[in-house]
């Protein structure tokens, strides 16, 4: 697959402008090839790393990779605007198979990006339905509810008892739930199963749990916003505010709130102003329990910390994962 990838992409690039490119398995087990290439009589040299689609949680990876082995290309059938952004700006090459690049590297530079393309069609199966991720979250913060009774788990999670059954079974067909033995179930490939929510949270979930987006009624009001009272129970922070309240490492921009109140108290006791071009996004809480708390789940939180692309937001996802996480994945 990886030297599939690379020579639709290696063609459609030569299609494109006059240069020879030429793509080799790696000699290095950390890598999954090479690409050599001439242009104006001069011969350059990459090490490459081969994605069908670069994902957020891939991009420490290739950064740690980049220390290592310079200069480094990512060759891939996709990959998102905001990744190719964090790349650049990492000076890290990047080359799609419909010929779209970036290449600069000492007297060369290339920067090709008017292809338009589409992100690969996953069909993840009904377990990835919105209902199916509401409750996969649930599994994931709570292993044990796989073995609560569909009446126990339909109480803790929200989820519908017949919508259970349906998703549980695919889960099972999809090789993330096994039976242990006749009354045990377990999660497995928890962390595949995690990358998936992620980024089926991002693309299906979320956008349907949008309330709107405001901004705070003064600028100054931004740098006190530790000092909001929000409503125990009812709204909490998420994103990069509840990253810098877990970790101090992340001064947020942009401001998550997941809430249960009503848009008008919202507005009212918050000081918050309607603006779709302001920086505070508020979504419907969609997960049951941790009412006595103002900070979202540290798997939410990673989570969007991760889909945000952003080099900052991962480090600190990474340091959530770490001190949260890692002991359940």
């Amino acid at each position: 697959m990886d030297k599939y990838i690379a020579e639709k992409a290696i063609t459609a690039l030569e299609d494109l402008i006059d240069i020879t490119m030429q793509w080799k398995a790696s000699r290095h087990k950390a890598l999954d090839g090479e690409i050599t290439f001439r242009y104006n009589k001069k011969e350059y040299h990459f090490f490459a790393e081969v994605k069908s689609e670069l994902r957020n949680n891939q991009l420490p990876k290739i950064l740690a990779q980049k220390a290592t082995y310079h200069p480094l290309i990512v060759i891939a059938e996709y990959i998102y605007p905001n990744l190719k952004k964090e790349l650049r700006k990492e000076g890290i090459a990047y080359l799609e198979t419909n010929g779209n690049t970036y290449i600069k590297d000492k007297d060369i530079y290339f920067w090709l990006d008017g292809k338009k393309t589409n992100p690969p069609e996953e069909k993840p199966g009904r377990a990835f339905s919105k209902t199916g991720l509401r409750l996969i979250f649930h599994f994931l913060a709570d292993e044990s509810l796989v073995n609560m009774t569909y009446r126990e788990i339909a109480k803790k999670t929200g989820v519908s008892f017949g919508n259970i059954n349906v998703i549980m079974t695919a889960l099972r067909k999809q090789g993330f739930l096994i039976e242990k033995d006749r009354k045990t179930f377990m999660l497995v490939n928890k962390k595949s199963l995690l990358d998936t929510w992620m980024m089926a949270y991002r693309d299906k979930l979320k956008p349907s749990l949008k309330i709107a987006t405001f901004r705070f009624l003064k600028d100054d009001e931004y740098m006190q916003w530790k000092k909001l009272p929000l409503k125990t129970g009812e709204t909490y922070w998420g994103g990069e505010p509840a990253a810098d309240l877990l970790t101090g490492y992340l001064k947020p921009g942009e401001f998550t709130l997941y809430t249960l109140e009503k848009r008008s108290d919202l507005i009212k006791r918050y000081r918050l102003v309607p603006d779709e071009t302001g920086n505070i996004n508020v979504y419907q809480k969609f997960w049951e329990g941790n009412e006595e708390n103002t900070i979202a789940p540290p798997l939410l939180i990673y989570a969007d910390l991760m889909n945000t692309g952003d080099r900052r937001c991962i480090e600190t996802a990474q340091k959530i994962y770490n001190e949260y996480l890692q002991d359940t994945f």
